[in-house]
């Protein structure tokens, strides 16, 4: 059991790294990693990520994501 709590920490560091890489590739910032880590919230806020229009994508370039 000690080796569980010693690697959650290390599991939700990495996770938030990742969703902080993602978002800033985005073009949002990366702050709103932190959101995954509330409950129901952060479920909201992927289908929002999901589903609005990214600022890096080029508007001169047909980019069917």
């Amino acid at each position: 059991m000690t080796f569980f709590y010693l690697l959650l920490p290390i599991y939700v560091a990495f996770c938030l790294w990742l969703g902080f890489r993602i978002v800033q590739k985005a073009g949002f910032d990366g702050w709103w990693a932190l959101v995954l880590l509330i409950p129901v919230v952060n479920i909201a806020m992927i289908w929002v990520f999901a589903f609005t229009r990214w600022p890096t994508l080029k508007e001169d370039i047909k980019q069917d994501l």
